[in-house]
């Protein structure tokens, strides 16, 4: 906290006591726009054509992969149920892990929520590319899985990642945990 309030002192115009959630929002840069996308597929992939079967195999492909994981390593994964706060939910698991000192993933919460991804269309009017395709953001509905887990450094945290394409995650981190500080009271002021 105090090598915090050093580096961004000046730029500070609140008192805090402790960073309690730290969000830190992932992507790919090199899949967020259209165009990338195609030359991902493309060159990288090998699909010739973006649709949206390529797209929603994706998604299955990873939701597959989820699944596998989460049934080699004996790992619960539910769907999260409205009204129950989930960190209170998981927290028997997480305890398992802290009394055998073990680390890694604990639980995992699937959820239906909003996220990017992109709509795919064919051209109203024939180009000279028959693979042409239009590629457009879009926020949509569909499934997150939650990955609750235990880290030797960060604690417990809590890893967000969107099922479709381009996968975004989110990460949610326990600011008590690993932020280093001089005292207890983890109280500063700027």
């Amino acid at each position: 906290m105090e090598l915090f309030t050093k580096l961004f002192g000046d730029l500070l115009l609140f008192v805090y006591h402790c960073f309690d959630r730290i969000v830190i929002h992932g992507y790919l840069s090199g899949l967020s726009r259209p165009e990338q996308v195609v030359h991902f597929f493309r060159k990288v992939v090998g699909i010739p054509v973006v649709s949206k079967e390529i797209l929603s195999q994706r998604t299955a492909d990873y939701q597959n992969w989820v699944e596998a994981f989460a049934r080699n390593h004996n790992i619960p994964i539910e769907w999260a149920e409205k009204g129950v706060r989930k960190e209170d939910y998981v927290l028997p698991w997480l305890r398992r892990m802290t009394k055998r000192n073990a680390y890694g993933v604990y639980f995992i919460f699937k959820s239906m929520e909003q996220g990017p991804t992109f709509r795919v269309s064919v051209p109203k009017y024939p180009t000279k590319d028959p693979n042409h395709r239009i590629l457009a953001r879009q926020r949509s509905r569909f499934t997150h899985d939650y990955f609750y887990i235990r880290d030797e450094v960060l604690g417990p945290m809590v890893m967000r990642v969107a099922t479709f394409f381009p996968f975004q995650t989110t990460y949610y981190l326990n600011g008590h945990n690993f932020t280093p500080v001089k005292s207890q009271s983890c109280q500063s002021t700027a």
